[in-house]
């Protein structure tokens, strides 16, 4: 059996044991999508949202990418972010990153990985605001979990920065940011920091005219 023939064996017995135990199950799903989380993740294969979250599909919206990134270029997650939070109404967007990323690794070396060099330079960026803390590391492994949480970090303010959040916390008090890490090596969660609506920038950051 080739390996793609044992992904659809595998939906086909999940398929069967959800309706067993719950005959309405799918007729819910198919009904409405009213999540409160949207979710920013990594998009390693080790790390699914619903599965460490124990939640299941429908009540977490989900957007993934390398280093679990928010970049003001990228199309793809400011349009998840806005449909999110202006037509699901989410009252909460975690950023989860999770230690030993392999995105976080390949930023902080020097090797020419082609065109994922683009991505990872906005991770190099992050380098550069905490190098003397960085640079005070001598462990490998320890420097880049740190740079892991500051990553992170980094990334939940680069979303209250956007004028989708601002405009939301502007008129509804929502929704609340976080970010969060999670552990390979136990399954374990760690909370990071948290951002609740209408909490001030830097100035220069913020829009009057929402």
């Amino acid at each position: 059996m080739k390996s793609y023939e044992k992904l659809l064996l595998e939906n086909k017995a999940w398929a069967k044991e959800m309706k067993d135990a719950d005959p309405e199950y799918f007729k819910r799903l198919v009904g409405i999508q009213t999540p409160e989380f949207l979710w920013i993740g990594c998009s390693d294969s080790r790390v699914p949202a619903n599965e460490i979250t124990g939640t299941a599909p429908g009540e977490i919206f989900v957007q993934r990418n390398i280093a679990n990134m928010v970049v003001h270029t990228d199309l793809n997650l400011l349009s998840v972010l806005e449909y999110a939070v202006v037509h699901l109404k989410v009252k909460h967007v975690i950023v989860c990153g999770h230690y030993g990323c392999g995105g976080v690794k390949a930023a902080l070396s020097h090797h020419n990985l082609g065109i994922i060099n683009k991505w990872l330079r906005n991770i190099k960026d992050v380098y550069r605001l905490h190098e003397d803390e960085l640079a005070a590391i001598e462990d490998e492994d320890k420097r880049v979990d740190r740079m892991v949480e500051l990553n992170v970090e980094e990334q939940v303010l680069n979303l209250a920065k956007t004028s989708i959040i601002q405009k939301m916390w502007k008129h509804e008090q929502r929704p609340i940011l976080h970010g969060w890490v999670y552990s390979l090596a136990n399954g374990i969660l760690k909370p990071l920091v948290t951002m609740d609506a209408n909490t001030h920038l830097d100035h220069i950051y913020e829009y009057d005219d929402l």
